[in-house]
This record gives C-alpha cells, sequence and structure tokens, in this order.
C-alpha cells in the first residue's frame, strides 16, 4: 500500500499562506517555491482560495505540493478539491466536518493540541494531525506527545522557524507547517517577493542540512 504522506514528507514544509487577494497569493506562492520550498498551504484567510490553488496546480503540476488551509466548511473542503488540492488542513478537528474532508478521499490534516484532542483525530481516521499552535510548547511539547503516540504523524504549524527546524524534525514531526516566519505578512503586504524568496531559501537550507 503506498504511504499516502510521501509527497509531505518530500516536501517537508509546508508554507501556511495568507494573502490579501489571489493576485498576491500566487506572488508569494511563487516567490516560496523559487526559494526551494515546494510545499504550499494556501488557506482560505486567502480570497478565492480555490482558484489560486487551481492556478498554482497549472503552473507547476508535481514539482509543487499544494492544498488547503484553514478549512472550516464542507463547501470549502469540496471547492479545494475540485479545484485539485492535494491535501486540506483544518485548525482544529471537528467531527462532522473531519468526515466530510476524509470522504474526499485527499491527505486530510486536522488541529489539535492537547492529547486528548490528538486522541480524537487520531479515531476518526485524519492522515496527519496538525499540532497548533505548536509555539506555546515547542520541540519538547511535540517529543512528549511522541511518549503516547509514537507512531502517529504528528505536523507542529506555528514557532517553526530555520534556527528550530532540525530540533522540530528530532521530536519526530512528519512534516511541519511555517507561517509567519517563511510567508510573512508584511513583506506580503509590500509585495516584497524578494524577502519571501530569501525566507524560503533559508527553510530549504535548513531542511537540507536537518536530512543531511
Amino acid at each position: 500500500m503506498p504511504d499516502r504522506l510521501t509527497r509531505a514528507r518530500t516536501a517537508g514544509v509546508l508554507a501556511v499562506l495568507r494573502a490579501p487577494s489571489p493576485e498576491a497569493a500566487l506572488d508569494a506562492a511563487e516567490a516560496i517555491i523559487r526559494g526551494g520550498i515546494t510545499g504550499i498551504e494556501v488557506t482560505y484567510s486567502t480570497p478565492d482560495a480555490p482558484a489560486v490553488i487551481r492556478e498554482l496546480i497549472a503552473r507547476h503540476g508535481d514539482a509543487a505540493y499544494v492544498g488547503a488551509g484553514t478549512v472550516t466548511t464542507p463547501e470549502q473542503a469540496a471547492d479545494a478539491v475540485d479545484a485539485g488540492a492535494e491535501f486540506l488542513v483544518s485548525p482544529g478537528t471537528l467531527p462532522d466536518l473531519t468526515r466530510t474532508m476524509l470522504e474526499t478521499g485527499t491527505v486530510v490534516m486536522t488541529g489539535a493540541m492537547t492529547p486528548t484532542e490528538v486522541m480524537g483525530a487520531l479515531a476518526l481516521g485524519v492522515d496527519v494531525v496538525k499540532i497548533f499552535p505548536a509555539s506555546l510548547g515547542g520541540p519538547s511539547y511535540l517529543g512528549a506527545l511522541r511518549g503516547p503516540f509514537p507512531d502517529a504523524p504528528l505536523m507542529p504549524t506555528g514557532g517553526v522557524s530555520p534556527d528550530n527546524l532540525a530540533d522540530w524534525f528530532a521530536a519526530g514531526a512528519v512534516a511541519v507547517g511555517a507561517g509567519g516566519d517563511l510567508a510573512n505578512a508584511a513583506s506580503i503586504k509590500a509585495s516584497d517577493w524578494q524577502d519571501i524568496t530569501g525566507r524560503a531559501e533559508r527553510f530549504a537550507a535548513a531542511l537540507a542540512a536537518t536530512r543531511g
């Protein structure tokens, strides 16, 4: 049976992309991909997220791993999958919404913070449990969750930077979600794509060093 998480593991870092317009989201995603990070989570905080997903997939195909984030309704899940999203991410784990997401057949990642929430997500059958906001506990908290959940696919999001990337993977992350340190809101607002590419390059270098 093929590993459903091969693409996520290969990407390693998912850029959590929030942008004020579809155009800004596309420009930011291109800047991130130029910098060597190929996992792009287009959040529904971005206007017309499905159109952004569809266009990124048209441009990059399998060279980028593109999905939808901040999925909070069944309609969003359906629209994202129709646009070609390879994965769906929700900030929390609502049973009805999660079941709807799972019914799409797409890789599903839902949020949790406590052991009880992790158990709930795993019981529903999600592919990845997104530990969010991971900044609250840091890599040591992720490592502590490894005790009761040694085989659970955990993806910390929040508080991930090039400087601590190795620590997250050493603590057992299957992949990481990177927001402000990568898809920086101020730089996106200022259309400073060179800064965004530089941030992606630092993440890509840290990822390569971690794997090296």
